[in-house]
């Protein structure tokens, strides 16, 4: 074979790619082929990145051998060599960004170009030193969630891929999210890891393709050890950058990367999401942490006390965790208000300073009052069953918390004798009256007793 005849076997060859492979793949990847060089019936094509070099090799290859050799037998192999070139040209165009996507991401300046860092965890810029698995609080809501991220934190290969993390707004997502790559970047220092919100990886993609650097995006992120990305709902009717995520994911998964996401739902119940997204996004284990328990939200209040190094009465810290049930970041905003207003004025934290305090608050957490509600907030408050409430048990532990519960249906409801009866397991208004007249009578006998039923109280009627 004499020089350059493969050369002149791309020239060939290279006007045919689009038509035989289709217009997105030859515009995304194959039109930054290039000739090299020959040797022995060896083809070598240049390509600008080592990303290029192996997505074209393992997913074209063998493709594009076959089309060589049937213009031309005598082709034996082809290699591909990375030769840096200036990233002139994107690997799409612009207009493929929708107006949508361009007009809602942060605005940026067209003299503006792009540093192309993002927030990456080797330099722990971005992640908020609280936010870590000690801090943490425990319980049934999101032990699952917290073993699998602790999990994937220590393992040394890629486990759980990808790992999807979900749950409403404030129920501990972002902490569990930062506490991950906190303990990434201790136990794997030399791991590349890129943290960001699904927000900022939307205004990334679209200005590389303003400032047409799309292939150092690509780059960038598809030459990770492990990405994650938080709030990932939020590329929901953002096509383009759901293209773009979709092919970045299918990267990182066919080189084994991990991959760590969360959003405010399931991926079943992501809206806006492009079916094969939400097909991938469930690929590994989906971790739900829902809504805080009395005791969980109890426990993190106490966490949060005992770091603040302040004196607050356990029957505040009890008020708070009944009351404040919407989310985590309202529940301690609430019990740093009232850590600030015992400081400024100068006064001890009461439930009267509590309530004052906290008014506002406490009337939005505030909904008409059903004997559920009360037979759900006893419960927790003496760690029995809801279900107790309705049964036959008689023991004192499951029967003093009973009682308590029909005397307060009896005061904060307008339910009758009879109506309050039937909700305990269908007992007659006689059963109720008794329990009334009980748990009266211990109040007066009984301080303790007594400070814990209006307490309850407190609580329910606030």
């Amino acid at each position: 074979m004499t020089d350059n005849i493969l050369e002149g076997v791309w020239g060939h060859v290279a006007p045919s790619l689009e038509e035989h492979f289709g217009s997105k793949a030859y515009g995304s990847w194959l039109k930054f082929l290039t000739y090299a060089e020959e040797s022995g019936g060896r083809l070598c094509l240049s390509v600008p990145s080592r990303f290029l070099r192996d997505w074209i090799s393992t997913k074209y290859g063998e493709q594009l051998l076959q089309l060589l050799q049937s213009a031309y037998p005598d082709v034996q192999s082809i290699d591909f060599v990375v030769i840096e070139q200036e990233a002139s040209q994107p690997f799409v165009s612009a207009e493929t960004a929708s107006s949508d996507e361009i007009n809602r991401s942060s605005p940026a300046h067209e003299s503006e170009k792009p540093s192309g860092k993002a927030r990456l965890v080797e330099g722990t810029d971005g992640l908020d030193p609280r936010y870590t698995f000690d801090t943490f609080v425990v319980g049934k809501p999101n032990e699952l969630a917290y073993a699998a991220a602790q999990r994937v934190a220590n393992a040394t290969s890629v486990y759980f891929n990808p790992l999807f993390l979900y749950g409403g707004v404030g129920l501990g997502k972002t902490h569990l999210m930062h506490a991950l790559a906190w303990e990434l970047h201790k136990n794997h220092p030399t791991r590349k890891v890129i943290y960001m919100s699904a927000e900022q990886f939307m205004y990334r993609f679209v200005s590389a393709l303003r400032h047409k650097d799309i292939m150092a995006f690509r780059e960038q992120f598809r030459n990770v050890d492990v990405l994650m990305i938080d709030d990932v709902q939020f590329i929901s009717g953002k096509d383009s950058t759901q293209e773009e995520f979709f092919h970045t994911f299918n990267a990182l998964m066919d080189n084994k990367r991990q991959i760590i996401l969360s959003a405010d739902k399931s991926p079943s119940d992501l809206e806006g999401i492009q079916e094969r997204v939400r097909s991938r996004l469930g690929w590994g284990l989906v971790a739900d942490i829902h809504p805080t328990s009395y005791e969980l939200r109890l426990g993190i209040l106490e966490s949060k006390v005992e770091s603040m190094d302040v004196d607050v009465p356990d029957t505040v810290l009890e008020f708070l965790a009944h009351k404040i049930t919407s989310n985590i970041r309202e529940l301690e905003g609430a019990l740093n208000r009232i850590v600030a207003h015992s400081t400024l004025v100068g006064k001890k934290i009461t439930m009267e300073t509590t309530q004052h305090v906290l008014q506002d608050l406490l009337r939005a957490n505030t909904r008409l009052l059903t004997v559920d509600d009360i037979q759900k907030t006893v419960a927790e408050h003496y760690n029995v069953r809801v279900s107790d409430m309705h049964s036959n048990r008689r023991l004192r532990v499951v029967a003093r918390p009973r009682q308590i519960a029909m005397y307060l249906s009896k005061r904060l409801t307008q339910k009758s004798l009879p109506e309050i009866g039937r909700k305990f397991g269908g007992r007659d208004h006689t059963t109720v009256m008794h329990a009334v007249k009980k748990v009266e009578a211990l109040m007066k006998e009984d301080g303790v007793f007594h400070e814990d039923v209006l307490m309850l109280e407190n609580i329910l009627s606030k």
